[in-house]
C-alpha cells in the first residue's frame, strides 16, 4: 500500500509543478487539444456505428428469436464500445506524446532542471527521438491489443467476468499509461523500451499507484487534456528516482567488487596484492604486497635486497651477479674472501 500510495504522490506532485508554473500548463495543453479533437471524432463513429457494425459481424445471429437476438446483439455492443473506450484510453497517451514530442520534451527538461542536477540529452535528431517515440508506441500497442483480446475472451466468465476482469483491465491500462508517459523523460536518458518496462516491474506497485488512477480520471470527458501536462511533470519525477535507483545499485554493485577484488590475493606478489609462497621479510607473507612493487613468476629468482645475503634462504643469485666462491659474495671489509667457500 506505502507503493501505491507513493505512486499517487509523484502524480500529484506533477500536477502541482504544472499549476504552479502556468505557463508550462498553457504550453502542455496544445497537444492534447489536437488529440482530443481526433479521438471526440472517432469515439463519436464508434458510439454511432457499433450497432450496424454488430449487426454486420453477426449475421449467423439473424434468424434468432426475440428476445435472444436483441440481448445478444446488446451485449456484442457494449463489448465493442467497452473495447473502444479500452483502447481510447491506452492510445490517446501514445499519440498525444506523439503529436507533442517536442512540447513534452521541453516540459520534461524544464522539470529535471528546476528539480537540480543534470538535464541529461539523447543526444539524437528529432527525427531519431520521434522515429523512436512512434516504434515504441506501436511495440506496446501490439501488446496492449493482446492484453485487450485476452480479457475480452475472459469477460464471457460469469461472474468473475463482470468483477475481477475490468480491475485487471484497468490494472493494465494503468502500468501502460504509466511507460507511455515515463518514456518522456526516459528517453532522454538513453534507456530503451524493454529496460523501461524492467524499471517499471521492478516499482510496479508504484507504477499503478501512479497509472490507474490516472486511467479513471482520463474516462472523464476533457479531463485527460488538462492532466496531460501533470501527468508528464509527474512521471518525470517518477523516471529520475527509477533511474536513480539503478544507479545507486549500480555503484553499490562496483563498491563490493572492487573490494571483494581488493581483498582476494593475487598470483604472485603482484603490487598491492599478496605473494604466494608466504615468506616473510621483504618480498611479504600472505596478504601483504610486494615489497619491491613487481611480480615474481614460478622459477625466477629476486636479487637480494640491499644488505641481504642469500644465506640459508636458498635464493639463486640474479643474473649477470657473482657472489664470491662459490656464491661469490663481495667480501665484507675485514674478512677474509674464502670463508665464503
Amino acid at each position: 500500500m506505502r507503493d501505491l500510495a507513493g505512486g499517487f504522490r509523484y502524480l500529484w506532485a506533477g500536477q502541482r509543478w504544472v499549476f504552479g508554473n502556468g505557463r508550462w500548463l498553457g504550453f502542455g495543453l496544445l497537444p492534447g487539444l489536437v488529440s482530443l479533437v481526433l479521438y471526440g471524432a472517432a469515439l463519436t463513429g464508434l458510439f454511432y456505428g457499433a450497432d450496424d457494425f454488430t449487426v454486420w459481424a453477426t449475421p449467423f445471429a439473424s434468424d434468432w428469436s426475440s428476445p435472444w437476438l436483441g440481448i445478444f446483439r446488446g451485449f456484442l455492443t457494449a463489448v465493442v464500445v467497452s473495447l473502444g473506450l479500452f483502447l481510447s484510453v491506452i492510445t490517446f497517451t501514445a499519440v498525444t506524446l506523439l503529436v507533442g514530442q517536442p512540447f513534452y520534451e521541453s516540459l520534461s527538461e524544464q522539470v529535471d532542471r528546476t528539480e537540480g542536477g543534470e538535464v541529461p540529452e539523447s543526444g539524437r535528431s528529432f527525427w531519431e527521438d520521434l522515429w523512436i517515440s512512434a516504434r515504441d508506441s506501436l511495440r506496446l500497442l501490439v501488446r496492449v491489443l493482446l492484453y485487450g483480446i485476452l480479457l475480452f475472451a475472459l469477460g464471457f466468465i460469469p461472474v468473475v467476468g463482470q468483477t475481477v476482469v475490468p480491475a485487471i483491465g484497468f490494472c493494465v491500462s494503468g502500468f501502460f499509461l504509466t511507460q507511455e508517459l515515463t518514456s518522456v523523460a526516459l528517453q532522454r536518458r538513453r534507456v530503451d523500451l524493454d529496460e523501461q518496462l524492467v524499471l517499471l516491474r521492478g516499482r510496479r506497485a508504484t507504477a499503478l499507484g501512479f497509472g490507474v488512477p490516472l486511467v479513471l480520471l482520463f474516462l472523464i470527458p476533457l479531463v485527460a487534456v488538462f492532466l496531460m501536462p501533470g501527468a508528464v511533470a509527474g512521471a518525470t519525477l517518477l523516471a529520475r528516482d527509477l533511474v536513480g535507483d539503478e544507479a545507486d545499485a549500480s555503484e553499490g554493485g562496483d563498491a563490493d567488487g572492487r573490494d571483494a577484488g581488493q581483498a582476494q590475493a593475487g598470483p604472485y606478489g603482484a603490487p598491492g596484492q599478496a605473494g604466494p609462497y608466504g615468506a616473510a621479510g621483504p618480498y611479504g607473507g600472505p596478504g601483504q604486497p610486494h615489497a619491491q612493487g613487481y611480480a615474481q613468476t614460478p622459477g625466477q629468482a629476486y636479487p637480494p635486497a640491499p644488505g641481504q645475503g642469500y644465506g640459508g634462504q636458498g635464493y639463486a643469485p640474479a643474473p649477470g651477479q657473482g657472489y664470491g666462491q662459490p656464491y661469490g659474495y663481495p667480501p665484507v671489509s675485514g674478512q677474509d674472501p674464502r670463508s665464503y667457500s
